[in-house]
């Protein structure tokens, strides 16, 4: 008898695995458990159906290029693939042009991984902040630990008054701003 429930219960078990390994009724697979395998994190996760997350949002635009080199150096692709919600400030190519010269390059080298990262996090917010809800002089803690300051003039806002919101586009984690400069976190006080 004991023989029998045992045969039983492997049976159940092979049954319900099998089960488990082939697609729901959605259509979904385990298309994320093999991404994890990889170890890949969370931008390894193939997603054709939700709408982009701001890495995606920005990695499709050509104007963003630069921004999207430096968030790969920083490794900060699966940080900002993750769910958020983020309110991110994305500099254009332009803005990064606007550096002094050697700048960009000199942040992308390995041994400033930390300066690139913390001046990264100074454009991301964790919460999503529309720019009709932005108000004149309100001050935003920023992913680094550093306040960014909003004011607004002629319609236009600005941001720590030298980077001014040009566009905003909605990611399925948040929202981009794009922005005409690059903000420089202020200088840690000593």
């Amino acid at each position: 008898m004991r023989k029998n429930a045992l045969i039983l219960f492997i049976a159940a078990l092979s049954v319900s695995m099998t089960a488990c390994k082939s697609n729901d009724s959605s259509g979904n697979n385990d298309a994320s458990v093999s991404a994890a395998a990889d170890g890949a994190g969370q931008s390894g996760v193939q997603d054709d159906v939700s709408n982009p997350n701001v890495v995606q949002v920005a990695v499709g635009s050509k104007d963003h290029t630069t921004l999207v080199t430096a968030v790969k150096a920083a490794e900060l692709v699966d940080a900002l693939s993750n769910a958020g919600p983020f309110t991110v400030f994305a500099p254009t190519n332009a803005a990064f042009d606007k550096l002094p010269k050697g700048t960009v390059d000199g942040l992308l080298e390995p041994d400033k991984k930390d300066a690139l990262t913390d001046i990264l996090q100074y454009h991301v917010y964790v919460g999503t902040w529309s720019t009709e809800s932005l108000q004149d002089g309100q001050s935003l803690g920023m992913v680094n630990g550093s306040n960014v300051t909003i004011s607004k003039k002629d319609g236009k806002i600005m941001l720590n008054g030298t980077a001014t919101i040009v566009a905003s586009v909605p990611a399925s984690n948040g929202i981009i701003h794009v922005i005409d400069g690059v903000l420089l976190p202020p200088a840690p006080v000593k």
